[in-house]
């Protein structure tokens, strides 16, 4: 079985996860380009976790330290196309909540549309909370989910 491993993105891991990003829904739909991506990626405030699997980029979460009441924030996740629906976001998902050990919440939003994802972060645990509709484009919204993370 190929080994994952999750880790800090540095340097051309960056631009790698914009890439992907922008190439990739729900981004496509948002009109999100390559630009906006990187300097999303590259942004100091954001830690970017890089998962690979037998050394090569599958995928990467980007993760805001305070990004909702002081709580963190994951702004984006994303898989490349051939490892989707094989736990790789899930792993992500679980080094993101275990990343900043004394956080007790974490939040993230999801496009209206895209209700893959919905249902994966709904089979994690998490609940949506709020909706703003029309907030990204006109027709879709951003439904804001939350999960109390349990720490030994």
């Amino acid at each position: 079985m190929p080994a994952l491993e999750i880790d800090l993105a540095h340097g051309a891991d960056l631009e790698w996860c914009a890439r992907l990003m922008s190439t990739s829904e729900p981004w496509l739909t948002l009109g999100r380009g390559f630009e906006t991506c990187l300097a999303r990626c590259s942004g100091p405030q954001y830690v970017v976790l890089l998962a690979r699997l037998d050394g090569e980029r599958v995928g990467f979460l980007l993760l805001h330290p305070t990004g909702v009441a002081g709580s963190p924030y994951i702004a984006a996740i994303a898989t490349s196309e051939p490892v989707r629906g094989q736990g790789v976001g899930s792993a992500l998902l679980d080094a993101a909540e275990g990343w900043f050990t004394e956080a007790r919440h974490i939040f993230l939003c999801v496009s209206s549309f895209n209700q893959q994802a919905r249902k994966l972060y709904e089979r994690r645990g998490y609940i949506q909370r709020g909706e703003l509709p029309d907030y990204v484009i006109e027709g879709a919204s951003e439904l804001l989910m939350h999960k109390r993370l349990v720490r030994p």
